[in-house]
């Protein structure tokens, strides 16, 4: 099945959006290129699914407990929380102990040279897990990145079709080689010469949380098997996490890499992937490049999934801005630790 690439123009695009001014010309930014598959199953929302968008004023949050080993804390009562917004405490609307609403699931896989050793692995690994964590109402896509970003298949519910998009998955180094020693990142291997982008991972986030994910309703994560070293987006690590925030997505990287790739340098992504999954109430998992440790992420990912909390408040601060407001979650037991997203964006007033 061959990939399609984005608009063509995306990253002269991107560019100029850069230079004047990303939040003012985001509405402006082009789609992802549908694949050249059958059309995606429609989703019908739930209409009494609040999410963080223009006319709903209830925030919504979906968040894991964990004790100070890790474990999942499941259960708790809503009178053994509060929150607040901007250091204000809110008033909880809305509570609940475990999220069965539906999941909307986004799997990025990084297809760059430095990946050329674990890919397989990722393929197999990532498909199983879909054939596990999707259930009837769930929908999910498949966008692959390295010197290109390409939307391998839109949403779907078939664990089938998902497969068959990360099965097509292939290393790209954009064509042309130099001389010299390999480079994390760029492309993998040598450096290409043919085209001076390499890994365009923030990109991708970027146009997975504003294409995909921010046109949909309920729970939503994206997961990035990659070795989080981006080379070449027009967009940088701030653009990514505001992306996925306005979307209302969790974020998981799952650190895929070959330390033998890297010789004696090792690779420094790890730093950014951090900052990405934090703000939006992920976490990276570091599984190198051994088959039982990706596994064991993916079905932690999915317990974490399937034991969510979910509340909601009206906030006490009306004004549609555009601004960021601060969140925080917190338990009265103190040895409790809140696995959530940082806080959200208010909608700004037509």
């Amino acid at each position: 099945m061959p990939k399609t690439p984005v608009f063509q123009a995306f990253s002269i695009f991107l560019l100029s959006v850069c230079l004047s001014g990303f939040a003012s010309q985001a509405q402006q930014l082009p789609q992802l290129a549908a694949p050249d598959q059958p059309p995606a199953q429609d989703q019908t929302p739930d209409d009494s699914v609040s999410t963080l968008k223009i006319n709903v004023n209830v925030v919504q949050l979906f968040f894991n407990v964990k004790d100070r080993k890790g474990s999942l804390i499941p259960s708790l009562p809503k009178d053994e929380f509060e929150i607040l917004e901007d250091a204000k405490l809110q008033t909880i609307k809305y509570f609940t102990a475990e999220s069965n609403l539906p999941l909307t699931l986004g799997i990025l896989i990084d297809s760059s040279g430095s990946q050329q050793r674990v890919l397989d692995m990722e393929k197999e690994i990532g498909g199983a897990f879909l054939s596990q964590i999707l259930r009837d109402k769930d929908l999910a896509f498949v966008l692959g990145f390295d010197v290109n970003v390409d939307l391998l298949q839109d949403f779907t519910n078939s664990p089938r079709l998902l497969k068959t998009a990360l099965n097509s998955a292939k290393i790209n180094t954009g064509g042309g080689f130099g001389g010299g020693a390999g480079i994390p990142g760029q492309g993998g291997g040598p450096v290409p010469t043919s085209n001076p982008r390499g890994t365009l991972l923030y990109d991708a986030v970027y146009l997975a949380s504003h294409d995909e994910l921010a046109q949909q309703v309920g729970r939503k994560a994206m997961i990035l098997l990659t070795d989080g070293q981006d080379q070449g987006s027009q967009l940088g690590i701030k653009d990514a996490i505001e992306a996925a925030q306005k979307a209302d997505s969790i974020v998981y990287v799952l650190l895929c890499a070959d330390r033998g790739f890297y010789g004696g340098f090792g690779y420094s992504g790890e730093g950014e992937m951090k900052k990405l999954t934090q703000e939006t109430g992920g976490r990276v998992i570091d599984v190198g490049n051994k088959p039982e440790k990706l596994k064991q992420a993916f079905d932690q990912i999915a317990l974490e999934l399937r034991s969510q909390y979910n509340i909601g408040y009206t906030p006490t601060n009306t004004a549609r801005d555009g601004s960021f407001r601060k969140v925080e979650i917190r338990t009265k037991t103190k040895d409790y630790k809140i696995q959530a997203r940082s806080g959200y964006y208010a909608a700004k007033r037509d």
